[in-house]
């Protein structure tokens, strides 16, 4: 029954509000900044850039 308490308390939810908030925000506002798990085309040299 405590765990019950607790994720009824005031303390939990507030925490779990600004969780939601803060998620949905860093989705919203930096979305145009490039990923970085995806990686850019040409970020290899070219063979003749690497040959000099």
């Amino acid at each position: 029954m405590p765990m019950k308490a607790f994720l009824r308390s005031d303390l939990f939810l507030r925490f779990l509000g600004g969780f939601v908030l803060g998620t949905i925000g860093m989705f919203v506002f930096h979305h145009e900044e490039p990923s970085m798990i995806a990686p850019y085309a040409n970020a290899a040299p070219t063979a003749e850039y690497a040959a000099r």
